[in-house]
Parts: C-alpha cells; structure tokens; sequence
C-alpha cells in the first residue's frame, strides 16, 4: 500500500504542480490585479458565503462514497443512479438555502446576482467532486489525477484568452471570471460523468426514497464535520466584508485573498493527500493491516516539506507580495500573508491525523473537535476584526488550525496507541528550531531576496535529510517495490 500511495501521489503531484499553481499564481492572481482589490474582494467573499453553505449539496456523502467503495468496489454500480437523483434534490435546496441567506445578510442586487452564478458553480464542482471519490474508491488514480487539473486546463485556456484581450485595468470584468469558471466545470462534469457510467455500468437512474434515507443516515456525521470544518475555514472573508463598513469589508476581504493565495496553493497540494490517503487507510483498516508506517511516511512528505515552505516565506513575505501584486496593500498584505502562511503547517497534518480518523470512523470525535474550532474561529474573528481587520482574522485562523491540529494528533494516539518514537519527536523539534536560525542567518546576507528564499529553502531540505526526518532508502525501497 506504501507503494501505491508514494507512486500515485508522484503523478497527481506532477500533474497538480504543473497545472494548479499557474492558475492560482498566474491566472487567479491576474485577475485580482486587473479588477482591483476591492472588485475582487466583493466576489471573494460571495464565493466563501456560497462555500459556507456547500455541505447541503453533499451531506456527506462524497467522504462516506469514498470510504464505502474503496472497501465495497460492487457497490458502485448498485448506489450510483440513486445518488446522482439525490444530489439533484440536494442541489434545488442548496440553491433556495443559499438564496435565501444572501437576503437575510443583505445582499446587494448586483451581490445576489454573482451569488446566483457562484451557486450553479458550486453544485457543479461538488458533483465532480462526488465523480471523483468513486475513481479514487476504485483505486483509479491515475484517472482521477487527471480529471483533478481537467477544470483548470480549460480555465485556464479561457480566462487568459480574456486577461490577454483585456490587460489593462478596468476593461476585464469579475463576472467573466466566474462565467470562465462554470464553461469549465461543465465540460469537466460530462466527461467525468461519462467515465464513472462506463464502470458503474449504469444504463439508468432511479428515485428511491428508502435508499436516499438510508444513505443519508450513513452520512450525515461526514456532513456535519464537513460544514463545521468549512466554517472555520471559510468565514473569515464572510465576516471581513459583513462587519466592516461596505467598501471597507470588500477592500479587506480583498487583502485577504492576495495573502490567503499562496496557502490555497500550498493547501491544493495537501488536499491531493488526503484524496488519496483516505480510501487507502479504508481499505488497510478494513483489512485490519497496520497504518503506522503509512502515517509516518506522510508525515514525512507532507508535513516536514511544509514546514520548510511555510518558515521560509515568513522571511521574504513582503518581497512575495510585492513581486505577485500592485497597489498599495502590499505592506497590509504581507503582514497577513506571515500569519496566514503558518497555517499551512497544520493543515498539513489535519490532512493525515483527519484523515485517519475519518477512516476510522471516529466521526464523533471529529465533530466535536470542529464545534470546538469553530466557536473558537467565530469568537476570535468578532473580538479581531474591528480592531485588526485582515491581520485579525489571519490570527483567528492560525490559532484555530493550530488547536484542530493538535487535537486531531492527541485523538490518534488515543485511538490508535502508535508506539511513542521519541527520537523523531525531538529531532522533528530541532528541525523546526534550525529551519528559523538558517532562515535568520540567510536573511542577513547581501544576496537578491529570491536566491536567499531558494537557498533557505534547499538548505532546511537538506537538514531534513540530514536528521533523517526524510528517508531516501525508505522511499527507494518503496519504489523498488520492497517493503518498508
């Protein structure tokens, strides 16, 4: 299973590396300097509120389909026609809720009517979200790599058709940006569909009551940790454009979302973990085998690198924001992008310890955790955000993913009992102290800043190396197709 993980995540890391941060770095980030701060800022906050409330689109059930078919492969073709009918109902009601929502904050004319495009977005992309999980439960991740980036090739193509065309500021519109989005989700969505049809063998779809109350019932503790996590992961911006004054909120939801870019496009990378770790850990744990060496090898891979992304960046974060943006909001936007980029590392480990659990089956616990985080963000987003604005709510966020984080690792051991390997506890701390005192070091030499940012980073890779936290003969092995 080592195996399989480290070699499919090679090709949907390629895959990812190549496509997703020229959107993100490129494309997304053009946009925002074409329309301007604000303008951007205005649709930002309607896509989180929109994303706030996604979780009625899926109730779950992406997260149960995937675990359910990595152990039950059969399954598929008997659940499949079914889901998609209720995920039709599902997406009628996300839309009226979310309608709805939008009058009661006091949406704009002009708001509601993004709202309503950013809506038919979301239920696409949720559709092809629930796609995927059945390639991934099937094990096809080569398929499923591809149709990850799918959706950003073809934006890609189209809103730099448009930036291209209309490059100077003013003449590119948001709403194009949005349209650019759903022409790509469309396509996406028929050829995924097609796809998953062929090996369900589904020749038609049915409505069936009693199947849509017994899935639900299956799913909804994934739905309920899902909502709750997208809470305190996503309101920020929300409560940015709503507690400040009008054109105040937008500018500052704006400054968010240029600091917040480079953690999206880190945390893709993440997100490709857990895709591929959590019908892996199904079917080990089905199969009663034991997960200790998968979660350490993660670990590894996933969390040592980010450290290493997230302490460098501290140090150049300004010279970052300056080289991506123009305006004035670059001093604003680094002071934010500091805090932000530390929440990276986190997240990182909630994608394998979360992960886990969820595999695991210890939903409950989950929840209970993410109520507790989102109280957490909510609180601390009111108290900050009218003193500090955007810097308050980048606080909010690196407390409450620092707290979920270390609370999902204390569940582990609980739950699972790993053997407590001190050493690489300790050196893992050593690391974390080292990374700081190269980056301080490198910081202060007469050096132009993207060579001092390559160097740090090269160097702290190095030092894992060296302290072993990353193993070149495991990972060699793994390959080989030994065991570790």
């Amino acid at each position: 299973m080592q195996r399989k993980f480290v070699t499919n995540l090679a090709l949907v890391l390629l895959l990812n590396l190549l496509v997703k941060p020229f959107w993100i770095l490129g494309i997304d980030r053009a946009v925002q300097n074409v329309v301007g701060t604000e303008q951007y800022g205005f649709y930002y906050a309607i896509f989180n509120f929109s994303f706030l409330l996604n979780i009625v689109l899926d109730l779950g059930i992406t997260n149960f389909n995937n675990k359910n078919i990595a152990q039950n492969n059969h399954l598929l073709g008997k659940h499949f026609s079914s889901i998609v009918m209720l995920r039709i109902l599902l997406a009628g009601i996300f839309t009226v809720i979310t309608l709805v929502g939008g009058l009661v904050i006091e949406y704009t004319p002009d708001m509601m009517k993004m709202l309503v495009a950013v809506i038919f977005n979301q239920i696409l992309l949720s559709f092809i979200m629930y796609l995927r999980s059945n390639l991934a439960g099937l094990h096809l991740f080569k398929t499923d790599s591809i149709i990850s980036v799918l959706d950003r090739l073809i934006m890609i193509v189209l809103c730099g058709f448009l930036l291209v065309t209309h490059a100077e500021k003013g003449t590119f519109q948001i709403k194009w940006f949005v349209y650019a989005q759903t022409a790509a989700y469309v396509l996406t969505t028929i050829i995924t569909l097609m796809i998953v049809i062929d090996k369900a063998k589904v020749r038609r779809f049915t409505w069936r009551w009693p199947f849509f109350m017994m899935i639900l019932k299956k799913s909804y503790p994934y739905a309920v940790l899902v909502l709750l996590m997208s809470f305190y992961n996503r309101i920020d911006s929300v409560m940015l454009e709503r507690i400040l004054p009008f054109r105040t909120g937008a500018h500052e939801a704006g400054i968010y979302a240029s600091a917040y870019r480079l953690l999206d496009a880190a945390n893709m990378i993440a997100f490709l973990f857990a895709g591929l770790l959590l019908p892996i850990f199904a079917r080990m744990l089905k199969l009663k085998e034991n997960v200790e060496d998968l979660v350490r090898l993660s670990f590894s891979l996933l969390v040592i690198p980010a450290i290493i992304i997230s302490v460098s960046m501290v140090f150049y974060s300004y010279e970052i924001m300056d080289l991506m943006y123009s305006g004035d909001h670059i001093e604003e936007s680094a002071n934010v992008f500091r805090i932000l980029m530390l929440c990276f590392v986190p997240w990182s480990a909630t994608y394998i310890f979360g992960t886990l659990l969820t595999a695991n089956g210890n939903l409950k616990q989950l929840n209970l955790m993410a109520t507790t985080g989102m109280l957490i963000n909510v609180i601390m987003n009111l108290v900050l955000i009218p003193k500090l604005a955007a810097t308050g709510s980048a606080i909010s966020s690196i407390s409450t993913q620092l707290f979920t984080a270390m609370t999902q690792i204390l569940m582990v051991q609980l739950v699972f009992r790993f053997k407590m390997n001190y050493s690489f506890i300790i050196r893992t701390a050593l690391f974390i102290l080292l990374c700081i005192v190269l980056n301080i070091f490198i910081s202060k030499t007469e050096v132009f800043w993207i060579y001092r940012l390559i160097l740090a980073g090269l160097s702290c890779l190095g030092l894992a190396f060296a302290l072993q936290l990353i193993s070149i003969k495991n990972l060699y092995r793994i390959v080989r197709y030994d065991t570790i």
